[in-house]
């Protein structure tokens, strides 16, 4: 399916002359963009495969700015696109042809700390890391760590509902969210949550996490800090053979051991980040696994005695454990590299976000290298293998003719796989637009149709972050359709 069925076949009539007088008189001159220039920059998000530029673009300083525009795109009927650090990788961002995209860059103050309640107030633009260098003077931190946490944003990790290579034992954004506040379409405030154990009214606060800017523009979040452990250390466990690998991440579980982090690189992973990082992995492996247990000092040598048993019980060919902290951060500073490693190797490469039972990991797997051969596309595998939930990296040269369509087929056929597995098309990256269609693979007519009501809830005339995350039901019929008499079909195709 073509961006044309997505985004641009979603046309508004939108006065521009009109949008961009009034937009004036209520944002300094640098906050809003209208030449084709100035507006490039904002084009896509980390999915760059897709591309359009925007109406306009408009950078607001604050939520007063911020409800400002969204007041005059809705009498105007124009339609508005979010951004955050733009980090996201299923085209959650991209632009509207006839829309205002709004970053939400400049809205980064920390608004305050509070170690008592163990709490920190950010505005969306905050980068999650610098989140934990605030709190850390008090022994906080905040636990969400997605691999690009040095670049991503609070707001963007909400919509997204991010999660991070410590999320098995600590949660994904929406375990670490109390409060959120945004703006509606129509500029009205709404607040999601409470700093408090409770809140008045509809619990709302898991509904606006993932919500992918379809529901409310955010402008500031309260998130919830965790004590720093007094110790954690990493075991790495080598593999000969990845059924194997996979059968010792159930194995673990199976033991009631919930480890701080686990993670799984295949050696295309592994022998991409080695060169690059120098994290000391074991390159002869064909897969390894990170394996994360923090508290105090007895009770860290009891789980990693506990994890290394279990661990050679399932065929571990070497350990490694970290010595220091300094370790520590390297073994994981190699996982964290996995995406850019893996660009040195390659001119392209989609990234996809499937969630799978972990007891089908390994069966995964051998279906990924199957598909490999089938498409004849490499693809390096980086899991957070504790919840199940899959980032295949699958390279292909876009200059080449019909190779970013096999890699997309490619990725489509493991999100189908990751469904009919009991999984689900998206684990922390989203839908946006990249597997819009493929929500048809997991969803009935009926489901989809509530998904739209709730949107028409908050969001009437679909101005916000239109063609994204839910199909139109005309698609999804013709998905469906379209599905019963042939091969799997790719959840999209770019447009430049």
């Amino acid at each position: 399916m073509s961006m044309d069925n997505t985004i641009a076949d979603l046309r508004f009539a939108v006065d521009r002359p009109a949008l961009i007088k009034r937009l004036r008189a209520v944002l300094p001159a640098s906050a809003l963009l209208a030449e084709d220039e100035e507006m490039r920059p904002y084009d896509c998000d980390g999915l760059t495969a897709y591309r359009q530029l925007p109406l306009l673009v408009t950078l607001p300083e604050n939520e007063a700015q911020t409800q400002a525009i969204l007041r005059i795109c809705h009498e105007l009927h124009a339609p508005v696109v979010p951004r955050g650090a733009a980090t996201g990788l299923s085209g959650g961002a991209t632009p509207h042809p006839d829309g205002v995209l709004v970053s939400l860059a400049r809205l980064r103050n920390i608004i305050r700390v509070d170690p008592l309640s163990r709490t920190a107030v950010v505005q969306p633009g905050v980068r999650n890391l610098a989140v934990s260098e605030a709190a850390a003077p008090y022994g906080l931190y905040y636990a969400p760590d997605p691999s690009s946490q040095i670049a991503c944003t609070i707001g963007g990790n909400v919509a997204e509902n991010s999660g991070g290579v410590h999320c098995l034992k600590y949660g994904l954004t929406v375990n670490n969210v109390l409060r959120v506040r945004g703006l509606t379409i129509a500029g009205e405030i709404v607040e999601f949550g409470n700093a408090a154990l409770d809140a008045p009214g509809y619990d709302l606060l898991a509904l606006i996490n993932g919500s992918e800017g379809l529901l409310a523009i955010i402008t500031e979040v309260t998130v919830r800090l965790t004590p720093k452990p007094e110790l954690a250390q990493v075991v790495i466990a080598s593999f000969d053979d990845v059924r194997r690998a996979g059968d010792a991440v159930a194995g673990i579980i199976a033991a009631g051991i919930i480890p701080a982090g686990l993670e799984m690189m295949d050696r295309k992973a592994v022998q991409a980040v080695e060169p690059y990082v120098q994290a000391g992995y074991d390159m002869d492996a064909e897969a390894i696994l990170l394996c994360e247990s923090d508290g105090t000092a007895e009770e860290v040598a009891e789980e990693v005695g506990r994890m290394t048993a279990v661990l050679e019980k399932s065929g571990a060919s070497a350990f490694c454990v970290s010595r220091s902290e300094a370790e520590r951060l390297k073994f994981w500073a190699g996982r964290k590299a996995a995406f850019p490693a893996v660009g040195r190797m390659t001119p392209d490469y989609l990234c996809m976000d499937g969630t799978i039972p972990r007891k089908h990991l390994a069966k995964m797997l051998e279906a990924i290298a199957a598909l490999s051969g089938k498409y004849a596309l490499r693809c390096a595998n980086v899991f957070h293998a504790g919840d199940g939930n899959l980032h295949p990296l699958i390279m292909y040269d876009a200059n080449q003719p019909g190779e970013l369509e096999r890699a997309m087929a490619f990725g489509a056929e493991i999100l189908e796989l990751s469904v009919r597995l009991g999984g689900t098309i998206t684990g922390e990256h989203g839908v946006g637009i990249e597997k819009i269609m493929l929500m048809a693979e997991q969803f009935s007519i009926a489901e989809i149709s509530t998904f739209h009501r709730l949107k028409a809830a908050f969001d009437e005339h679909g101005l916000l972050n239109p063609g994204k995350g839910v199909p139109t039901l005309a698609r999804c019929r013709e998905y469906t359709l379209a599905r019963a008499g042939t091969a799997p079909v790719a959840s999209s195709s770019p447009r430049s």
